[in-house]
């Protein structure tokens, strides 16, 4: 790989504290083989390194690789008939989605991640068909698609074996259903049905053919407590000592989660995780953790477990707002996710950040809400500590893998912009910077999209297969599937009538008063 010299009016190495980030002006990034090698003014780099090419100009910012610390799908539920209902509705609705190839799929929300400078992915997935086979399959094709557009990846399988639709027994429910209902439901969840030992065989044969590429990555993804039985659960925890492989799992999205985990455990799920199986540690990263109580966050703290703060979501599908203020008082480690899509309905990081940034403001003069700089490490380092890249990205320095973005300065500051009264280039960033202000974007050394143009891809022909296919008319099981969501909904919602009865809350924000 040829090496290059990255230049910027400003080079971002790394957030340092909630209020610095390491900063060089007219500085530059000199990469060899796709890893930094210096890090310095660009005067001083130019003279001493011989680079086979100078991207950049003084007209950018340097900044380290995004990472999605939380991602699902590419056409997003919305554009696939599903509205924001809140969770455990949305399980029922999405049951009526067409079938789209996961390759083209897949690309589809990389273009949209990269445009706005994600150079890593955590893509968790879940409820392929065909049993191992089949979900096999399904896992190349998701794969191919970030290896062939260049992204970095971190692919994981959800582990569900049990409760695949309400948070009670599976054959359960579908007895209570009527009989023109309960058979399709059953049809549903067979198909995406698969046994644990199945599920260990996917994620060896996968560790095995993909977990030692340099921009791939294996790891393992207990879908929930509610979809995880007590076995499954403790062979997930010898799997990850064995592989040394991180876990991510979603823990305490909504209310009925929590309420789910006292009625099955008698206290807490986090507190469960952790005694019951000793899941919670640096390798676990909880996705969501809206409903965490003070205690819980202790233990996280005390244990080094990551939390994904997938901040649209939990608003989109009315799960609440985690207590981020919370995590950062007590040194949690934080990462962002989007999810299954922005508040914008796309894989926006920017303005996922400018949300977090802003919605955790509580009212006071204290200065006990996010900064600018602590939001872009939850972006860049934190993110990468949940993935298994772990310290190899993440930031700009010396040994690290060059995955960067170059932000058209002028694309921020135009017309007028003051940094003379105290506005820090990393506020100006996360404020002003748009996915048309993403000019390049660099993983491992290598421009995977370069002044606005992907160069491994055609994402014109893409989305017009896409959109091709998408004009097929339904399949006979895609029929069935709609008429069966929209038949089981309302006894979905039916079943957690009461299920919050007693429940008492005592929010960590308070932004408005009845009286």
């Amino acid at each position: 790989m040829p090496s290059s010299l990255i230049r910027g009016r400003y080079v971002i190495r790394r957030v340092v504290s909630r209020t610095e980030v390491d900063l060089v002006e007219d500085g530059a990034v000199f990469q060899r083989d796709g890893e930094v090698v210096e890090v310095g003014p660009f005067a001083d780099l130019s003279r001493k390194h011989r680079a086979d090419e100078v991207i950049g100009s003084a007209d950018h910012v340097v900044v380290p690789g995004f990472v999605n610390a939380h991602h699902h799908v590419g056409l997003t539920p919305l554009q696939l008939g599903s509205p924001d209902h809140p969770l455990e509705l949305w399980f029922a609705s999405r049951m009526g989605a067409r079938v789209v190839d996961l390759y083209l799929d897949t690309l589809y929300s990389a273009f949209e991640m990269i445009a706005s400078g994600i150079t890593t992915v955590q893509h968790l997935h879940s409820r392929a068909r065909g049993g191992l086979k089949g979900v096999v399959e399904a896992a190349g094709k998701v794969i191919k698609a970030y290896r062939d557009i260049g992204m970095r990846v971190s692919y994981a399988y959800g582990m569900r074996d049990q409760n695949r639709l309400v948070y009670g027994d599976d054959q359960a429910f579908i007895d209570s259903l009527p009989a023109d209902i309960g058979p399709g439901v059953a049809e549903v969840l067979s198909a995406q049905a698969m046994p644990i030992e199945d599920y260990f065989a996917l994620f060896e044969h996968l560790h095995a053919e993909y977990g030692q590429e340099d921009r791939v990555r294996i790891q393992l993804a207990p879908a929930n407590l509610h979809w995880c039985s007590d076995r499954a659960l403790g062979l997930l925890k010898e799997c990850s000592e064995r592989f040394k492989v991180p876990l991510h799992m979603h823990v305490l999205e909504t209310a009925y989660q929590k309420e789910y985990a006292r009625r099955r455990t008698g206290g807490s799920a986090v507190r469960y995780l952790h005694e019951a199986f000793g899941l919670l540690g640096p390798r676990m990263t909880m996705g969501h953790g809206v409903w965490l109580s003070e205690a819980d966050i202790d233990l996280a703290a005390e244990t080094g477990t990551c939390i994904c703060h997938n901040c649209s979501s939990n608003l989109r599908l009315r799960s609440g707002v985690a207590p981020l203020n919370a995590f950062e008082s007590r040194g949690v480690r934080v990462a962002i996710g989007l999810d299954e899509a922005g508040i914008n309905d796309d894989r926006d990081m920017l303005q996922e950040m400018r949300l977090v940034l802003r919605l955790h403001r509580v009212p006071g003069m204290d200065d006990a809400v996010p900064t600018a700089a602590q939001v872009l490490r939850m972006a860049t380092e934190h993110g990468a500590h949940t993935t298994p890249f772990g310290a190899g990205i993440g930031t700009l320095e010396p040994g690290r893998a060059c995955d960067l973005s170059l932000v058209g300065w002028r694309k921020i500051a135009e017309p007028y912009l003051d940094l003379s009264q105290g506005v820090s280039v990393v506020e100006a960033l996360i404020a002003r910077a748009r996915p048309g202000s993403v000019e390049t974007v660099v993983v491992a050394g290598d421009p995977i999209y370069r002044d606005g143009r992907f160069t491994r891809i055609d994402k014109e022909a893409v989305l017009a297969e896409l959109a091709e296919a998408l004009q097929a008319p339904l399949a006979a099981d895609e029929i069935r599937r709609r008429e069966t969501a929209r038949k089981v909904l309302p006894f979905v919602k039916r079943f957690y009538d009461g299920y919050l009865a007693g429940e008492s809350r005592d929010p960590f924000y308070r932004p408005s008063s009845r009286s």
